[in-house]
């Protein structure tokens, strides 16, 4: 499987690494190393600690290695005046009647609960490629789906300001 990611995304998860590798790997270390001297090591709290985030950032390594090495490289480029990815989306929820903001980014950054999207989810989906007026059909599961009606759409490119998601 590969990962569809922008060329900002790549980037942003090459400096994580390097922060992550240079910086980070050497402090958790050495904080191993320090808490190893304070004694029984099967009562000693800050050596589990230390040893547990030191092992939470090498598999952060290993998710960014294996992002980086599986991305293919996708365009954040749309027709003018149809959705594309980054771009800021004001929709109406005809079943809640309300409005809401949302922006499409890749799977790397999204955050629901801030109004990001992801190009991959159901929502995601059904906002590409339209255009302001047009009606999106989001099927959730098999049994229930809602629509939504685009109401502008703000063109915006992929400038670094959406962080990386982390785990």
């Amino acid at each position: 499987m590969h990962n569809e990611l922008t060329r900002k995304d790549i980037q942003m998860m090459k400096e994580e690494l390097d922060y992550r590798r240079i910086t980070l790997r050497p402090q958790l270390l050495e904080a191993v190393k320090e808490a190893r001297g304070f004694g029984d090591l099967s009562e000693n709290f800050e050596y589990k600690a230390a040893k547990q985030e030191k092992n939470r950032n090498e598999g952060r390594i290993r998710f960014l290695e294996n992002m980086i090495r599986t991305a293919v490289v996708v365009s954040e480029t749309s027709a003018r005046d149809a959705v594309g990815l980054y771009d800021k989306v004001t929709v109406y929820l005809e079943e809640d009647d309300e409005t809401q903001v949302l922006q499409v980014v890749t799977t790397m950054r999204q955050d629901a609960l801030h109004g990001l999207i992801s190009k991959e989810s159901p929502v995601g989906k059904a906002l590409l490629g339209k255009r302001a007026g047009d009606r999106a059909h989001v099927q959730v599961s098999d049994s229930y789906g809602y629509d939504m009606v685009i109401q502008a759409i703000e063109k915006a490119g992929d400038d670094g300001s959406v962080p990386l998601n982390s785990f």
